[in-house]
C-alpha cells in the first residue's frame, strides 16, 4: 500500500489556500458617482463626521479591546464593591448611546441605498426612452427594407420580361410568319 506523501510543516496546503483565496476573492464593486456626491454633502456637516468616526471607532476591535481592559481594570483595582452599581450605570448609558449611533448608521446606510436607487431609476427612465426611439428606428428600417425589397422584385419582374420580350422577338426574327 503506497501512502501519499506528507508535508512535514503543512505549509504548502496553507500557501495553496491562500494563493485560491488571493485568486477567487470578489473583485471591489465600482463606486458609483451619485453616491460619492451624497458622501460629500454628508461630510460637509461636522455632526455627521463626529457620528462616523465614533461609529467606526464603536465598530472595531479596538473598541472590544479597550473595554476588556477597562472592566478589568475597574475590577481588579476595586474601583467599587460588588455589584458594581456605578459600572452597571456607565455601561448602560454607553449602551443607550451605542444603540443611538447603530441607528444613526443604519439611516445613513439607507440614505446610501436611496441615492443609489434614484440614480438607478433615473438610468431606467433614459435607457426606456432610447428603447422606445430604438424601436422606432427599427420599425422605420423595417418600412424601408421592405420597400426596397419591393423595388427589387419588380426590378427582377422587369428584368424578366425584358429578357422574355427579348427572346420572343429573337424567335419570331428566326422564324418569320408565313404570311410576311
Amino acid at each position: 500500500m503506497t501512502q501519499a506523501p506528507s508535508h512535514a510543516s503543512g505549509s504548502k496546503p496553507q500557501t495553496m489556500r491562500h494563493r485560491l483565496h488571493k485568486i477567487l476573492r470578489p473583485l471591489p464593486e465600482p463606486i458609483n458617482p451619485a453616491l460619492l456626491e451624497a458622501e460629500k454633502k454628508r461630510a460637509e456637516d461636522r455632526q455627521n463626521r463626529v457620528s462616523d468616526a465614533i461609529t467606526a471607532f464603536s465598530g472595531s476591535m479596538l473598541f472590544v479591546y479597550v473595554h476588556i481592559i477597562w472592566f478589568s481594570c475597574w475590577i481588579g483595582f476595586g474601583v467599587e464593591k460588588y455589584p458594581y452599581g456605578l459600572l452597571t450605570m456607565i455601561v448602560s448609558l454607553e449602551a443607550i448611546f451605542l444603540s443611538t449611533f447603530v441607528l444613526i448608521s443604519q439611516n445613513r446606510a439607507d440614505a446610501k441605498r436611496q441615492v443609489i436607487a434614484d440614480a438607478q431609476w433615473k438610468t431606467v427612465k433614459e435607457e426606456d426612452k432610447q428603447n422606445v426611439e430604438l424601436l422606432k428606428l427599427s420599425k422605420q428600417i423595417l418600412s424601408l427594407t421592405q420597400e426596397v425589397r419591393t423595388m427589387a422584385s419588380t426590378f427582377r419582374d422587369q428584368d424578366d420580361i425584358a429578357a422574355l420580350t427579348k427572346e420572343v422577338r429573337a424567335l419570331t426574327a428566326a422564324h418569320p410568319k408565313p404570311g410576311d
